[in-house]
């Protein structure tokens, strides 16, 4: 298995010609340069899943600062001032820096699901909603850095599984378990693996900022924070209303009370009696005739 020096060493090489290839290519400079520190630092995103405390560390701490800058770009096209912009930063540093590391730490074992192809495909995944750009080519070479810089990762595993000593061809039992699709050990772990996978291919495809540079944005779909909440108010409004409506509407008579004219007409009139009538005390009027005792 590479050592951490050898994995961020590679990675870095790699880095350095995909920023140069890319620069020859057209891409801005800045963007080049971003594209190949991304590929440096995702050398060493599969061994998140390793106990190993020092690079583990150092590398939950660069994530935690550099992902909220990348996310400058979203904040602002999302309308967010200066103040909501530092909060969601915070938030996102304390969430990757205590949160993801935790997580990791618990649920994953080393050279399990988290060194896979699905895996570098899920980083790929979530790169490329992390990593805003003015065009969706911009954002995309931002991703195939990340991308690279995993399966180097992953490649050097698998070339560090081969020995050869003395003419002979040694296979390690490490063989296979970095370059693969699914693993034996455990169900449930191709089961999440490919859950997470699908769930961002979604949240891709959803992406009102690629739906826009793409051309399909949806006229209605809010594009701020305080848009959400007006629509979310208005329609809780709609909701209430015209429950409230239901509530209070008169139902119409139904054929068989309109049938029965003795139940639903209103009652009719008493009659008026006579002079010498209204004198009696014990008379009673009705709406059928007067009624003397």
């Amino acid at each position: 298995m590479a050592d951490f020096k050898t994995h961020i060493g590679t990675s870095t090489l790699v880095g350095i010609g995909y920023g140069a290839a890319g620069y020859l290519a057209g891409v801005p400079t800045s963007t080049c340069l971003v594209a190949g520190g991304l590929c440096s630092v995702s050398g060493m995103l599969p061994d998140l899943d390793s106990d190993s405390g020092v690079p583990v560390r150092e590398m939950m701490a660069f994530m935690a600062a550099v992902v909220p800058a990348l996310m400058l770009p979203r904040f602002m096209l999302m309308g967010w001032g200066p103040e909501q912009i530092a909060l969601a930063a915070a938030g996102i540093y304390l969430a990757i820096r205590f949160g993801v590391a935790e997580l990791f730490r618990r649920y994953t074992v080393h050279r399990g699901m988290w060194h896979s192809l699905p895996a570098a495909a899920t980083v790929g995944l979530l790169a490329f909603l992390i990593v805003s750009g003015d065009s969706a080519e911009i954002r995309l070479f931002k991703t195939g850095a990340v991308v690279l810089g995993f399966i180097t990762h992953l490649v050097l595993d698998e070339f560090w599984s081969v020995n050869v000593r003395r003419g002979r061809l040694k296979i390690k039992k490490s063989f296979g378990t970095a370059i693969k699709l699914w693993t034996r050990r455990s169900v449930w772990a191709n089961v999440s693996a490919y859950g997470k996978l699908i769930v961002l291919i979604a949240a891709v495809i959803g992406d009102p900022y690629l739906m826009q540079q793409l051309g399909a944005r949806r006229p209605n779909l809010p594009q701020s924070p305080q848009e959400w909440f007006e629509q979310f108010v208005d329609r809780s409004a709609e909701v209430f209303l015209g429950a409230a409506e239901d509530a209070t509407e008169v139902p119409a008579p139904s054929a068989e009370d309109e049938a029965a004219p003795g139940i639903t007409d209103a009652p009719r009139a008493a009659e008026q009696p006579d002079a010498e009538t209204a004198r009696r005390i014990f008379y009673y009027p009705t709406t059928e005739s007067p009624v003397r005792r």
